[in-house]
């Protein structure tokens, strides 16, 4: 039975305007225990940005994470996916472009992230990263 994004994607993602301080985004990543947030403009994906993006390139950037953007340490050039795509064009992606997370888009709007750990407890649950991508992180 083909799979599409949709079966895995965790839906209804976080969101952030590009004016939210990168601060807020790391509050924000912590108390929704997320690595990852999509930056939009309204209702229009614009980039996304990880807790690894906060950290290098913004913090270490030596500015004031409370006056600094989002804007600044998002990733702009992304591939999407749509829910309907098979999961097997996630992989291929994921694969092609280096990268661990994708937005997934309707239409234009965010709906979703698919990420490699959304992928590999799908595929292969018993792997090292499929019991990771499950565990609860030890706060």
């Amino acid at each position: 039975m083909t799979q599409h994004v949709r079966d895995i994607m965790t839906a209804d993602p976080v969101t952030v305007e590009p004016v939210t301080s990168v601060a807020q985004v790391a509050r924000i990543m912590r108390d929704e225990d997320i690595g990852a947030v999509l930056v939009t403009e309204g209702d229009t994906l614009r980039g996304l940005v990880t807790d690894r993006d906060l950290v290098v390139r913004s913090l270490c950037e030596g500015g004031d994470p409370e006056q600094t953007t989002v804007a600044s340490a998002c990733s702009e050039d992304l591939f999407t996916l749509t829910p309907d795509e098979e999961l097997d064009h996630a992989v291929q992606l994921m694969r092609e472009h280096a990268v661990r997370r994708v937005p997934v888009v309707d239409h234009g709007h965010p709906v979703g992230i698919v990420s490699l750990g959304d992928l590999a407890m799908e595929r292969d649950p018993d792997s090292a990263l499929g019991d990771i991508s499950v565990a609860r992180p030890n706060t």
